[in-house]
């Protein structure tokens, strides 16, 4: 897996199993609109989450998470409106960022995984 698509899908498997593996429910992966796209929408209880995934080899360059600039929370806001008017979902929502460190890309065996609940501060 050399190309950006095939690394931006290993680390978007990595975090929805990760997601599992914390008790969410996986609704849908790659959710796009015109205004954008959702990597993970996941469900725990009476909230429903829209994760953003980074991956990246380290934090050399900065933390995963400075790469979700405020333009893109905003896409990441309004195609999360759509997908909750489309679906009817009345759960509370949730803006979380997972970033993934894998300082060998594909073949990290254990990346290192940071949950970040609530990464856009208060939206609703």
């Amino acid at each position: 897996m050399n190309g950006q698509k095939e690394r931006g899908t290993w680390g978007e498997d990595r975090a929805a199993l990760y997601l599992r593996l914390h008790g969410y429910r996986i609704l849908e992966r790659n959710f796009r609109c015109r205004q954008g796209e959702i990597d993970i929408i996941a469900r725990r209880g009476d909230t429903v989450c829209f994760v953003e995934v980074k991956l990246r080899k380290d934090a050399e360059h900065g933390e995963a998470r400075e790469f979700v600039t405020a333009s893109k929370q905003r896409r990441i806001v309004q195609t999360a409106e759509l997908w909750l008017l489309k679906t009817g979902c009345e759960l509370q929502p949730r803006f979380d960022v997972i970033e993934i460190y894998a300082p060998c890309g594909t073949r990290t065996l254990r990346p290192e995984i940071h949950h970040l609940e609530n990464a856009f501060g208060d939206y609703w």
